[in-house]
């Protein structure tokens, strides 16, 4: 099993996002690089420092780190600084966190794809994972637990997989 971790934004919709792919046995919502000591979500949404992340974890022999970064981009801005959808502030910024260093040319491989793609520079950070401290429960599967909340993925991407299968 590898690891990858993604901040994209609200943690929910990520979160709900990543779990409907086959290959993603594990996803957990939390705070990454920021200072370190573990923060409320009320210390972050006060400007911790901390980006709402989510810790992938996925089988590579079931789905590649670049078909998880190739859908990654399709429910991020990747030229918006510290803002997705409606949430604004540092916690709500884009980036790809990695420890191990052996994902660096394959993170890089999907980025500079991206950069080429949108034309101009990617607001997305790619750093190695600082930390990373796990988010409250009731911040766990919130979009399962509460199915009309908010998010700024679309509905239609969170059931991608259901969409392919219907097709």
């Amino acid at each position: 099993m590898k690891e990858i971790y993604l901040a994209g934004g609200c943690f929910w919709g990520v979160q709900k996002f990543f779990d409907q792919f086959d290959g993603v046995t594990f996803t957990e919502a939390g705070y990454a690089n920021g200072p370190d000591s573990a923060p409320s979500y009320r210390e972050v949404c006060d400007s911790s420092g901390h980006a709402e992340t989510v810790r992938v974890r996925y089988d590579e022999g079931r789905i590649a780190l670049t078909e998880l970064l190739d859908y990654y981009f399709m429910v991020i801005d990747p030229v918006s600084v510290n803002r997705q959808g409606g949430d604004v502030g540092v916690q709500y910024r884009t980036g790809i966190y990695y420890a191990d260093e052996s994902q660096l040319d394959e993170i890089r491989t999907v980025f500079d794809k991206q950069q080429e793609r949108a034309g101009q520079p990617l607001a997305v950070e790619v750093k190695p994972l600082e930390n990373f401290f796990t988010a409250e429960e009731y911040h766990q599967k919130y979009l399962d637990k509460n199915p009309g909340g908010y998010c700024h993925i679309p509905k239609r991407l969170l059931k991608l997989k259901d969409a392919d299968r219907d097709a």
